[in-house]
């Protein structure tokens, strides 16, 4: 579409002599590819998922048995007599039961992982977003300042007419002074085009990772639903704030679960072998067993009140994905309604371009005929540049509005844009760790999985 408008500028030609070199134009594809490559919050994001796969292996680690060891040594000099006394402890302590708490806390976390995964989905969507608009507001920026310099250079030719015209009679001074004001209003607009460029050009660096050389077409499309109930039926299977929601959900209920059995009684095993050594003659050896029944009597309500926030949580999560999802059906429709207003205002534009363009040669002539003013010419260039200028906008928000009804719907992934850069795999990590390693085999698997999330 942006091709199309420029071949109606004067500069056209150049454009299209610049377009032969297309291998040598970074594309949108190549703005995404750098996007997901270069952004930090999606960095962030794997971070935070990396740190909510270890909660699961804390978890795990409950049921496993724990292993302490203490030491100490002492020296007295009491009126000439030395002593000194050491000893060294090992302690072991198992979790036998606690009607479920502690694996209903793995649960809860695996859940939390889940729901942080999607957290990461959705930054990736938004980072993509972000590359998608930089690109489309560059090339935008570029074709303006294009419109602008060209706008000036023709007030110059008319500036220049008029100025001829005025030296043998045919106008008045008031023809050439309107035509300097519309020139200094061109070159002002000019400086403004150009400052909405280099600010387009720095959004791009900070969101791509470095500044824009020459920009390419946007590609076609990516495909789109056939109507707005079916693109709304897609974003609530699929979207990742809602699938965030429902994991957090249960996750909240699980922890509720929790709460309400914190009343029950745990049920431990320990162990303890120690030896003691006095004045290197007295070495003793003590060990012990033991089982280990601990609940709670009463605690001033605090647990009711520990339950009852677990509740009001669950309240909460259920409120929040309800309300995710009305955000997701409001944006889906936003979207698409947009996508519908900018085809037809692409039609309506272009025929205003192509009016435009006729009167304006028709009112050029007619000036050359003597029954047109300088400044019935000058308002036909605006008219020209301004249908112009609404033909590049309606052009740029279409393909802008098919991106956001993408994101809308969970789609705005690598996979389906199908951008040629390898995927972050959220369970190699959490497949490492979810078992809490502590061997040395698990440890060098451990090592490899982060060295190539690392490269990745």
């Amino acid at each position: 579409m942006f091709s199309k408008f420029v071949r109606h500028t004067v500069l056209g030609a150049a454009v299209l002599c610049a377009a032969s070199g297309a291998a040598m134009a970074q594309s949108l594809t190549d703005a995404l590819v750098d996007t997901y490559k270069n952004s930090e919050l999606i960095e962030q994001s794997r971070a935070l998922l990396r740190s909510a796969d270890e909660d699961v292996a804390i978890a795990v680690s409950r049921l496993r048995p724990i292993l302490n060891y203490s030491a100490d040594y002492g020296y007295s000099d009491n009126f000439g007599r030395e002593t000194d006394n050491g000893s060294l402890g090992i302690t072991a302590s198992l979790l036998l039961f606690d009607f479920g708490r502690t694996r209903l806390g793995i649960e809860a976390n695996k859940e939390l992982v889940l729901a942080t995964r999607e957290a990461l989905r959705a930054t990736e969507q938004d980072v993509l977003l972000e590359g998608v608009s930089a690109f489309l507001n560059v090339r935008g920026a570029n074709d303006n300042v294009d419109l602008r310099r060209n706008n000036v250079r023709v007030i110059t030719e008319q500036l220049r007419a008029a100025r001829d015209r005025f030296e043998v009679g045919e106008v008045t001074r008031t023809d050439v002074a309107q035509a300097e004001a519309r020139l200094a209003e061109a070159n002002a607009n000019l400086t403004r085009a150009l400052g909405q460029q280099a600010a387009a050009r720095e959004v791009y660096r900070a969101v791509v990772g470095q500044f824009p050389q020459s920009l390419a077409p946007p590609p076609p499309s990516p495909a789109i639903p056939a109507t707005v109930e079916e693109a709304t039926s897609i974003a609530e299977r699929t979207h990742p704030s809602i699938l965030q929601g429902r994991h957090n959900v249960r996750a909240s209920e699980i922890v509720a679960e929790v709460a309400q059995k914190a009343i029950l009684p745990t049920a431990s095993a320990t162990a303890n072998i120690s030896r003691s050594i006095r004045d290197s003659l007295d070495d003793t050896t003590d060990s012990s067993i033991g089982l280990t029944l601990s609940g709670p009597i009463y605690q001033g309500g605090g647990l009711s009140a520990q339950y009852r926030q677990a509740l009001a949580g669950v309240e909460n999560a259920r409120a929040t994905l309800n309300q995710s999802v009305l955000v997701i059906r409001q944006r889906v429709g936003i979207a698409w309604a947009e996508i519908l207003v900018t085809r037809a205002n692409i039609d309506s534009t272009r025929r205003q371009v192509e009016a435009a363009e006729i009167a304006f040669e028709g009112v050029t002539e007619e000036a050359r005929l003597g029954a047109r003013t300088t400044l019935d010419v000058l308002d036909a260039e605006q008219d020209v540049l301004d249908a112009r200028t609404a033909l590049l906008s309606a052009e740029i928000s279409a393909v802008q509005a098919v991106y956001d009804l993408l994101s809308a719907m969970g789609l705005m992934t690598v996979d389906y844009l199908g951008l040629p850069v390898p995927t972050y795999d959220p369970a190699a990590y959490f497949n490492a760790v979810s078992n809490a390693p502590a061997t040395s085999t698990q440890g060098a698997r451990l090592d490899r999985v982060l060295q190539s999330i690392m490269r990745d």
